[in-house]
């Protein structure tokens, strides 16, 4: 499902124009991206959790050459699905 599947599947579960629910979209991955980028986790009961996970300066090979390359840390973005979705899908 991509955003415009998305969109179309909000406005007309909520009855509300196709432009109405892409500027929900869109504020909704805004507010999501502000807080994860603030370090706040966002908790969505029965849907799961949004969160910053952090990855920590690790080694690596190439794998054309072989030779070792060293790997930044860095920060990713980690959801865990909530125990009603997992449910929903078995």
């Amino acid at each position: 499902m991509n955003k415009n599947e998305i969109i179309n599947c909000m406005a007309d579960d909520c009855g509300m124009t196709k432009a109405d629910a892409g500027r929900a979209l869109d504020a909704f991955c805004g507010a999501v991206s502000s807080a994860l980028q603030s370090g706040d986790s966002v908790q969505l009961v029965g849907f799961g959790t949004f969160g910053v996970r952090e990855r920590s300066a690790r080694t690596g090979r190439n794998p054309q050459t072989g030779a070792t390359i060293n790997i930044a840390a860095s920060k990713n973005v980690g959801f865990k699905a909530g125990k009603a979705l997992k449910d929903s899908l078995n």
